[in-house]
């Protein structure tokens, strides 16, 4: 987003924490175990920028 004029609002995923999961998931069925399949969830971050105007009153 460095390269935009204004500077976009976006999501940021926590990337690190997914792969740590997805990795950890991956290991256990190599082994042979039993995973859960329910949907994990991410807390994502907001990270306003300047395209980002205030909400009107």
């Amino acid at each position: 987003m460095a390269y935009t004029d204004p500077p976009l609002t976006t999501v940021r995923q926590p990337i690190v924490a997914m792969a740590h999961a997805a990795v950890d998931l991956l290991l256990r069925q190599i082994d042979a175990e039993v995973v859960p399949t329910d949907a994990m969830l991410f807390e994502p971050e907001l990270v306003v920028r300047a395209s980002t105007a205030p909400a009107p009153r």
